[in-house]
């Protein structure tokens, strides 16, 4: 099977067209169209349906889709081994994660993994943690930085930790206290990030017995923090998403205090590519020094 036809069908999956496709891998949009048609022919199924719109995955293309990203995988990681015994590596590494994390310590990293492996093409993908776990759960990332929760069937480190903050308007009435105390929270409105779906933020709730009312919803910490600052509610959310954000504002560490545990996660270390396992190599590195082991 002609891996070109595989990296034409994923590619055209994700960019929509065919002619977006083309640029991104120096195809022209015929050649691509070719590669595609070739592909479908050589599987006996549809992967797209056609439109003027663009291209759009079929039922049997969205479960083509995994196993065709865990292929490709494999041959990178050939490519990659070859490379490694050469002393030249190159390949690709994908890594799926929080904004909060990809704004904060993880481009110190791979700053340091790129001044060691220049070669290695790096993509960053930044999204919610239940896109993330997806991600990673669909072979579109290498590696996955996030915060545990059970049940999680891959290999898993854990790395730092981040408190989790209360965040109030200027003029809220524990402004000025030391600490704001978690049941507090269900006597203000209460404002969400990722959609409403924060995993470990309801963890605390629920282990707290408290039931605020969720007023509002959001993407991200930025825009969560946004509306907090206009006065329209209460939010609590970790300390690392929320460290750029100091005005108009108040960050107080809640009583009792609580915390996420962030790590890295990765299917295996035998099923790992020679990028992804040198990155985690990197990773412990950083945070062994970071801590002064």
């Amino acid at each position: 099977m002609e891996t070109a036809r595989l990296r034409a069908f994923v590619e055209t999956a994700e960019k929509g067209s065919v002619k977006a496709a083309a640029d991104s891998l120096g195809y022209t949009p015929s050649a691509i169209s070719q590669l595609i048609t070739a592909l479908e022919k050589e599987l006996g199924i549809t992967l797209f349906m056609r439109s003027q719109k663009g291209m759009k995955l079929t039922a049997e293309g969205r479960e083509m889709m995994p196993l065709v990203r865990a292929y490709l995988t494999r041959e990178d990681e050939i490519y990659t081994y070859a490379a490694e015994l050469k002393g030249v590596t190159r390949g690709r590494l994908t890594i799926a994660t929080y904004p909060s994390v990809a704004a904060t310590w993880l481009p110190a990293i791979v700053r340091r993994f790129k001044n060691d492996y220049p070669g290695i093409q790096i993509s960053l993908m930044e999204s919610i943690k239940s896109d993330v776990i997806h991600h990673f759960e669909q072979n579109e990332a290498d590696l996955a930085f996030l915060a545990y929760s059970e049940p999680f069937p891959y290999e898993w480190i854990p790395l730092t930790e981040s408190n989790v903050i209360a965040a109030v308007p200027e003029d809220h009435r524990l402004a000025d206290a030391d600490s704001f105390p978690i049941a507090e929270c269900a006597n203000d409105d209460f404002i969400m990030g990722s959609w409403g779906r924060e995993m470990e933020i309801w963890e605390i709730l629920n282990k707290s017995g408290v039931h605020p009312e969720l007023k509002y919803t959001t993407y991200d910490t930025p825009a969560t923090l946004a509306l907090v600052r206009m006065g329209l509610g209460t939010a609590f959310v970790n300390e690392l998403s929320a460290q750029f954000w100091n005005e108009h504002l108040v960050k107080l560490p809640l009583d009792p205090p609580q915390s996420i545990t962030f790590g890295v996660a990765f299917p295996s270390k035998e099923r790992m590519t020679g990028a992804a396992r040198k990155f985690l190599d990197c990773t412990l590195e950083y945070f062994e020094k970071k801590s002064g082991k």
